[in-house]
């Protein structure tokens, strides 16, 4: 594919549909549903990562909203919510977090409103954004970092074909104050053609 001098002019679609879930860029309207996601799943959020208790408001959520809209069009990270499609209901987030579109490498992050966790909604998200990022933006690289001990996290990368390349012991602190091993998977362009033919 051709690739564009700009970030800015890379093409990329309005959303993704997969069979439960659809991705799409944040909007201004979508901050409350988000805050109320967050709400419910504080006590999960608030043991992993470290922006929940910088999102207590609306104006936080609907901030929230506004700047990663922002990063969109600059395409210095992309960043979608996570609704379920048949009802549009709000189920979470996730994106590339991280984006190096020289190299063309993206890293994934995620995270799933309590009462959506365990149904297959993330797994099928991001098997979206897999292919997206090998598919459609001729990716050469994914990663996905997760704490050791968050089995949930974990699972996903597992199931859908990345490898563990390593983990790095000791090298963060958890939001609760504890220090963290970090795994890191990776999905090349060549381990993506292997698991696509074993599908």
């Amino acid at each position: 594919m051709s690739r564009p001098t700009y970030p800015t002019l890379i093409q990329l679609p309005a959303q993704l549909t997969g069979e439960r879930v659809t991705l799409r860029p944040l909007t201004p309207a979508d901050g409350p549903q988000m805050l109320e996601a967050i709400d419910e799943s504080r006590p999960e959020l608030d043991a992993w990562m470290a922006w929940p208790p910088g999102m207590r408001t609306q104006d936080d959520a609907v901030d929230y909203c506004i700047r990663m809209a922002a990063e969109w069009i600059r395409r210095d990270s992309l960043n979608v919510g996570v609704f379920e499609t048949a009802t549009g209901r709000y189920l979470g987030g996730t994106g590339f977090h991280t984006v190096n579109w020289r190299l063309r490498s993206f890293e994934i992050g995620y995270w799933l409103r309590t009462s959506a966790a365990g149904h297959g909604y993330m797994t099928e998200a991001v098997r979206l954004l897999v292919t997206l990022a090998f598919e459609q933006l001729a990716g050469r690289r994914l990663t996905i970092l997760c704490d050791r001990l968050n089995l949930r996290s974990r699972a996903i990368p597992e199931r859908l074909g990345f490898v563990l390349e390593g983990t790095l012991r000791k090298d963060s602190i958890t939001p609760g104050g504890d220090v963290r091993d970090t795994m890191v998977w990776a999905m090349t362009d060549d381990d993506y053609r292997e698991f696509i033919s074993r599908q």
